[in-house]
C-alpha cells in the first residue's frame, strides 16, 4: 500500500478469479480515500488492516467490482447489475436465451443481505460526482476535495497504458465513450485513479480524451 497523496491510498491485489484465460491482468487496484469524515473503500480487495478498521462505507464503480464489498460489511454504494434487457442491447445476445434471467453481480446485497444504495450517473454520497463511461452502470466518479477521478473499467489500464475498453460492447463505439467523457477535461483534474493499473495524472487522461 502507497499513500497517492495524503489522504488517498492505493494498494494492488491479485483477483481470487483470475487465470491465464483472462484478458485482463492479475492485479486489479483499490483505494482507500479521505472524503471529509468519510473514509471510504473504492472497489475494495484485500483491503489493509489499517483503512479496513477506519473504513465507513464501500464505493463501486461498476456492479462487476464487488470483490471484498460484502465481507467488509460496510453500506455500499454501488451502480445496478445489468438485467437480462441490458445483455440483449449491450452484448447482441439472443433475448429468448436470456429472458427473465437475472446477474450474478451483488445478488446477495439486491436480497438484502447488507445495506446498499443504487445509483447512477449524477450527485452521489461523500461529495461525488459520476459520469457514465461506456455504460450507466461502469462509472467514472469525480472527486473534487481531492481533484481525482476513480474509473472503473471504462477507463483502465490493462497492460498497454491508461485507455479507454468497450469490453464486447456493441451498443457504443470508442468514440461515443470518449465524447461523453470529454467534458473531464473541463475538472482540475491532477490524479486518475483507475482500478485495472497504477494511478496516474492529468496528461493520461488528456491523450485518452483529445
Amino acid at each position: 500500500m502507497r499513500e497517492v497523496r495524503p489522504g488517498v491510498w492505493h494498494w494492488p491485489s491479485p483477483h481470487p478469479d483470475w487465470n491465464e484465460e483472462q484478458w485482463w491482468p492479475e492485479l486489479v487496484s483499490s483505494y482507500g480515500i479521505e472524503l471529509g469524515d468519510e473514509l471510504v473503500l473504492f472497489d475494495p480487495l484485500s483491503v489493509p488492516d489499517e483503512l479496513r478498521q477506519r473504513a465507513t462505507a464501500v464505493a463501486l464503480t461498476a456492479p462487476y467490482h464487488e470483490r471484498d464489498a460484502r465481507r467488509l460489511g460496510l453500506p455500499i454504494h454501488t451502480p445496478p447489475a445489468d438485467t437480462w434487457q441490458d445483455w440483449v442491447e449491450k452484448f447482441g445476445v439472443d433475448p429468448d436465451e436470456v429472458r427473465g434471467m437475472e446477474s450474478d453481480d451483488l445478488a446477495w446485497l439486491r436480497a438484502g443481505d447488507g445495506e446498499g444504495h443504487f445509483r447512477g450517473p449524477g450527485e452521489w454520497p461523500f461529495g461525488i460526482t459520476a459520469y457514465a463511461g461506456r455504460e450507466d452502470n461502469d462509472l467514472v466518479f469525480w472527486l473534487p476535495s481531492i481533484n481525482a477521478i476513480v474509473t472503473g473499467d471504462s477507463l483502465s489500464d490493462f497492460g498497454d497504458g491508461l485507455d479507454i475498453h468497450l469490453g464486447g460492447r456493441k451498443h457504443v463505439k470508442r468514440d461515443d465513450v470518449a465524447e461523453r467523457l470529454r467534458p473531464l477535461l473541463d475538472l482540475p483534474i491532477d490524479f486518475v485513479l483507475p482500478a485495472h493499473g497504477e494511478p496516474t495524472g492529468r496528461a493520461a487522461l488528456e491523450r485518452v480524451l483529445s
